[in-house]
């Protein structure tokens, strides 16, 4: 544990991981509410430390939720493994180079990803709430898929981490043309392997506080399993509308932290 972290603090990191926890079930992204609690909370630690902690808090949740989704929706399993293996190796990659990262420039990457996704999401109304298409996927399709939300979105979630869920998300469901629920709960399984390949990496290198990882994964594990229910029970338009307000309410913080808090 941080020796100069307080119980107040402590608090509101926990709190921090189960409301992350419940945003990565239902349509991923809890690491943009996660990561900055932790960068407020631990001013003085270094960046890969701070991310390195924040990926063993994120796998406890994702693994929860990937679990209840593959019990109760319908994905192509395979596919989502074969994605997973290349997002795997992605945040390895990525994970490797985050070490000489300065924590000074994650805001500005974060908030210029949000703002693409936002925009995506805005101009098509109709994104990811129509039921899938029947049918198998066409190999480009897929190979796209393993390229994009595999070795791509993958790097930038072992590099930086936040939002990778939101990205899979939207990724999936633009590529292969599933609805929001089927492509959550995909993204899930991908996001999975790529905290895997990343904590891997973030372990080997000696930066993750893994006491305070594993007291904010309990809060985060509940999150996530409380989340994927919501998502299930309530479908495609819930998780579209959830993916909406996260999305401006974390540019909104952002922006607010970047240029007008003192």
């Amino acid at each position: 544990m941080p020796p100069d972290i307080d119980l107040f603090t402590l608090t509101l990191l926990c709190m921090a991981a189960l409301a992350a926890g419940w945003i990565d079930a239902v349509v991923g992204g809890g690491g943009l509410l996660l990561l900055p609690a932790l960068l407020v909370g631990l001013p003085h630690t270094p960046a890969a430390y701070v991310l390195g902690t924040n990926k063993s808090t994120a796998i406890v949740g994702t693994t929860a939720a990937a679990v209840t989704y593959v019990r109760k929706a319908p994905i192509d399993v395979r596919t989502a493994v074969r994605i997973g293996l290349a997002a795997a190796a992605g945040s390895l990659a990525g994970a490797f180079f985050a070490a000489g990262l300065n924590s000074e420039v994650l805001r500005p990457l974060i908030m210029a990803v949000l703002l693409a996704v936002l925009a995506f999401v805005l101009c098509r109304p109709a994104f990811g709430t129509a039921p899938a298409p029947s049918g198998p996927v066409g190999r480009r399709r897929i190979v796209a898929a393993v390229l994009v939300a595999g070795l791509g979105i993958g790097f930038y979630d072992g590099l930086i981490g936040p939002g990778t869920g939101a990205f899979l998300v939207v990724a999936l469901a633009a590529i292969l043309h599933m609805d929001l629920v089927a492509s959550s709960a995909t993204a899930k399984v991908v996001n999975v392997c790529t905290n895997v390949g990343a904590l891997t990496m973030f372990a080997v290198q000696g930066t993750v506080l893994w006491q305070l990882g594993a007291l904010l994964a309990l809060f985060n594990l509940v999150g996530g399993m409380v989340g994927a229910r919501m998502a299930l029970k309530r479908g495609a338009g819930f998780v579209r509308g959830v993916l909406v307000v996260v999305v401006v309410a974390l540019l909104c913080k952002l922006a607010y932290d970047q240029w007008l808090a003192v």
